[in-house]
């Protein structure tokens, strides 16, 4: 079985959560079979494994992309994965395995920013419907997504005939050796460098409470109920470390409580990440929507407690091992936050977590995947 995976979607920066899905798939999976990777870009091979072949193709956003099924069936492709729904072609002779993540964007149509403009106008019309969706989803011969809640979603909506299965993400394995001084290099303002130094958030000693939010600052996000939260989190400093546009931070950074303590990191490596999580108080998000939630495994892999908002998906992830609030109340937020005060209850919470968090390994998705690829390939 000749398996190529479309590694195209990786960045060329820093991973997004669909970049790092496929590449961490990438590389559990190469261990059970040998896969191609097809990338458009070779700065894309700097965050993708060492060690598997891959072949230069066109671009998704190119107009060969139209045929880009003449490439694989040239390529002599048995199975092409994507952790996509969308790769062009037709008159393809491989089977063909799709991946839909989630369904937010149908309920918050804005794209991401890094798209190319007639991309993102594409992307709104896409989402006005779901037969679009349908229609790409019914081309696969299966359909892949990242939890349950997705799944029965994608079912109650119709949107494929195909086969679902679910191929969970899961923590990486961050590196931790990455200096400071690699942060500062990677966008990351020297003010939070200094400040956040040796400090133990855990226990408060030498400093505030550490709060982490890991992710984008789309509307959906709902930075915002964090930020107005820390009103009543004397005591506690926010980090928001991912990178943000200047004009979004100025936004964010106009509304932060006279007296609360906010960070921007404007982007963070995975070592000072890593080093960061695990001596957090608390992995925290107010989101309004998600399709896994990759932070939070991460967090309950670590050993730091999760306080979410009180989303379907949320409870999957986490199994209920987490504090909850309701996500546009920033008062909720901070009475979760202080409810982890409570040493017997934190104690208890974290080992729950560790438990639930060991449900999700890498190693496990690929095999699972591996399976439908040979149930499609017979």
């Amino acid at each position: 079985m000749n398996v190529f995976i479309d590694a195209r979607w990786t960045r060329t920066d820093t991973h997004d959560g669909i970049s790092r899905y496929g590449a961490n798939l990438i590389e559990a999976l190469h261990q059970l079979h040998p896969v191609t990777m097809l990338i458009h870009d070779v700065r894309q091979l700097d965050l993708l494994p060492d060690g598997v072949p891959h072949v230069k193709i066109n671009s998704p956003f190119s107009p060969r992309e139209l045929w880009v099924s003449r490439t694989l069936n040239k390529l002599g492709a048995d199975v092409v994965f994507s952790p996509m729904q969308v790769i062009g072609g037709f008159s393809r002779r491989y089977k063909l395995i799709l991946t839909l993540h989630d369904l937010i964007y149908y309920r918050h149509p804005q794209p991401p920013g890094f798209l190319p403009l007639p991309v993102q106008v594409v992307w709104r019309l896409y989402h006005k419907a779901y037969w679009p969706q349908r229609v790409l989803l019914n081309r696969a011969d299966a359909v892949v997504t990242v939890s349950e809640t997705t799944r029965t979603l994608m079912r109650s909506y119709r949107l494929t005939r195909r086969p679902i299965t679910v191929v969970h993400n899961a923590p990486s394995e961050l590196d931790s050796s990455v200096s400071v001084k690699d942060s500062v290099d990677s966008g990351r303002g020297e003010g939070a460098v200094e400040r956040a130094a040796g400090e133990d958030a855990r226990n408060g000693a030498g400093g505030p409470r550490e709060l982490v939010y890991m992710g984008s600052f789309m509307p959906y996000k709902n930075v915002e109920t964090l930020i107005d939260g820390m009103a009543s989190l004397p005591g506690y400093r926010l980090h928001l470390v991912s990178r943000v546009a200047p004009a979004r931070e100025a936004e964010l950074v106009r509304r932060i409580p006279p007296g609360a303590d906010v960070i921007f990191w404007r982007g963070i490596s995975d070592g000072d990440y890593h080093e960061l999580l695990s001596r957090a108080f608390a992995l925290v998000t107010a989101s309004k929507d998600e399709g896994f939630g990759l932070p939070i495994i991460e967090a309950m892999n670590v050993g730091t407690p999760v306080v979410c908002s009180d989303l379907t998906i949320f409870r999957e992830v986490t199994g209920g091992h987490a504090r909850f609030f309701q996500p546009d109340s920033p008062d909720g937020f901070a009475a979760a936050i202080d409810g982890l005060e409570d040493g017997a209850v934190r104690a208890e919470l974290v080992e729950s977590a560790r438990v639930q968090a060991k449900h999700f390994t890498w190693a496990s998705s690929a095999e699972r995947l591996l399976e439908v690829m040979r149930s499609v390939a017979r």
